[in-house]
Formats: C-alpha cells, structure tokens, sequence
C-alpha cells in the first residue's frame, strides 16, 4: 500500500505516495534494454543510406520513451503527509510543480468523508475521500486506488476516534 502510518509521542502521521511501478534501479536496466533492442535492427543496414532513413525514427521513439518515463518520476513527486494529535489534525501536500499546500484542524471537528461515484456529493474519482473541518473541504488520496481509499477511510475514522480529546462544555 502506498500510505504509511508512522507513531509519533503526540499522536499519528500518515504519509500518502503515487504507486510507482518502475523504481529508478529499474529505470535503467529497461532503458539500456530498450537502446539494445531498438538499435538491433540496424546491424542489417549498417553502411548502407537505409541507416540514416531509420535512424532518426529510432532516437525519436527512445527520447520519447525517455521524456515520458522521467515525466512520470517528476509527477511521483506528489506525497501527502497527514500528522493527527489530540488537539490538531495536520495535512500537506506537497506537489510537484508548485508551493505545498497546507490544512489544519482541532481534530475533535475533523471528519472523513467517502463519496462514491454517481452519488449527490460525489467528486471526481470512485469513492473520492475527503476531510472536512474548520468550514472546508480538502480532498486527500486521490491518486490512491478506489479500494485503497476506502481501506483507508476506516483506517482514518479509527485513528481519529482515538486520537481525538474530548471537547468541553460550551457555557450557554
């Protein structure tokens, strides 16, 4: 799963990351197996015109395979860290192309919430999760799987029962 709940003294912290199904060591070894299996076939028409004809065809495909897979690490860069305590719920997001965004909330107030698709309050992706408090709504785990957010609203309604500390009385 690519969320991770950390113990901290105050409370809990949870760290969101992209699935990421190509690591960098693979990176590598899939790009010189793609260089070798791409420039195979101009062993047959080395020195000869057709070479010049295919070879900038091949270096296209290559540097486009290259561009594209290196765009996809830039974009795993997104993670989202959520710190839960008794008295405050914490979350950023950390983008990859711009500032971080940040949300805090007493924790007492905080509210999961999971919209399925096709509903009223759905959002745009299966079972969208939100977290709702201090008269606003973030959106947390989008790029998760649609069973991983729901894992992991049950996961988040637990951790802040625990965590949550009892509010005062309010004197009328």
């Amino acid at each position: 799963m690519p969320h991770i709940w950390t113990d901290i003294p105050e409370g809990k912290t949870l760290t969101l990351r992209p699935h990421t199904s190509l690591p960098r060591r693979g990176f590598v070894t899939f790009i010189a197996i793609t260089f070798i299996a791409l420039m195979l076939p101009l062993l047959a028409v080395l020195g000869t015109a057709v070479l010049w004809g295919l070879l900038p065809f091949i270096l296209i495909v290559f540097g486009a395979l290259w561009w594209g897979l290196q765009h996809s690490y830039k974009s795993a860069e997104l993670h989202e860290i959520l710190t839960i305590t008794a008295k405050d719920t914490h979350l950023i997001r950390h983008n990859p192309r711009g500032p971080p965004q940040e949300w805090t909330c007493n924790t007492y107030w905080v509210k999961p919430e999971l919209h399925p698709k096709g509903g009223p309050a759905s959002g745009p992706v299966p079972f969208y999760l939100t977290l709702r408090g201090n008269a606003r709504t973030v959106e947390i785990g989008t790029f998760l799987t649609p069973q991983e957010r729901q894992i992991l609203f049950g996961e988040l309604n637990e951790v802040l029962r625990l965590h949550a500390a009892p509010q005062p009385p309010h004197n009328a």
